[in-house]
């Protein structure tokens, strides 16, 4: 179980009334704690070992169903730059074989990083892509504000060093750039953190958004609710933010 006691109180608290959605609506009303709320112990694993060893095989497979995939093709195709638009730079964190982006979109540069390069050459969007265990390096290998959108698709619960990869994000978007977190409550349970495997749906929604707050340097966090059929489809969320334009 997670240790983090006090920042489950902060969470509760955070949750608006009965009859309003918890997930587009915990964010709104939310009064962060003063100081990071999460102990070392929460981004512990069931299974510490290698995550080069774990995601040595490629899978092609998806990790949602067809409806909540569809779902977030359509958000991305609602939010992203247009196909094809001088100078917009895209990043997928934790890519695989699919980054699930609107059919046929195209940009100059859309990068890939993941942790298995036959899954990320298999990859039909992406124009370049890199191997990289964010868990054992989070550092970014680019520029700052290089990306104009960022996204990563039910891979943040796997992340230990969370504040340390957005902080990262921060730097590399460009000023006023998106940083797109989608998740659903299905995951590798022995590799996920243990804040994610001993809580729910709407507390995932609290910790992404704390992770963009304690980053520093962004807007503050919004959720949405993209869940395409509740309780026959896999549910699906985004938390997003912009980089802050003075940043």
């Amino acid at each position: 179980m997670a240790s983090g006691l006090g920042w489950r109180s902060f969470a509760a608290s955070a949750r608006p009334q009965r009859g309003v959605s918890p997930v587009e609506q915990i964010l709104k009303t939310v009064e962060w704690p003063e100081k990071f709320p999460f102990k070392d112990e929460d981004f512990s694993r069931f299974d510490e070992s290698s995550d080069s060893l774990f995601y040595s095989e490629p899978r092609f497979v998806t990790h949602i169903d067809d409806m909540a995939i569809r779902a977030l093709t359509k958000y991305y195709s609602e939010e992203f730059p247009p196909s094809n638009t001088p100078d917009v730079c895209l990043l997928d964190l934790c890519s695989s074989w699919v980054s699930h982006y609107p059919a046929g979109y195209r940009q100059d540069k859309i990068v890939g990083m993941g942790m298995n390069e036959k899954e990320l050459e298999r990859n039909p969007v992406l124009t370049e892509y890199i191997v990289q265990d964010l868990n054992v390096n989070p550092k970014l290998p680019f520029e700052d504000n290089t990306f104009d959108v960022i996204t990563n698709v039910v891979s943040v619960d796997y992340l230990n060093k969370p504040i340390d990869v957005f902080r990262e994000m921060q730097r590399v978007l460009k000023p006023g750039g998106l940083a797109i977190m989608s998740f659903s409550n299905r995951c590798f349970w022995t590799k996920a953190i243990s804040i994610w495997t001993s809580t729910g749906d709407a507390d995932y929604v609290w910790i992404v958004g704390a992770y963009f707050h304690y980053a520093g340097g962004f807007e503050p966090p919004v959720a949405v609710d993209i869940s395409p059929n509740p309780g026959r489809s896999d549910p699906m969320y985004v938390v997003y933010s912009r980089k802050l334009s003075t940043a």
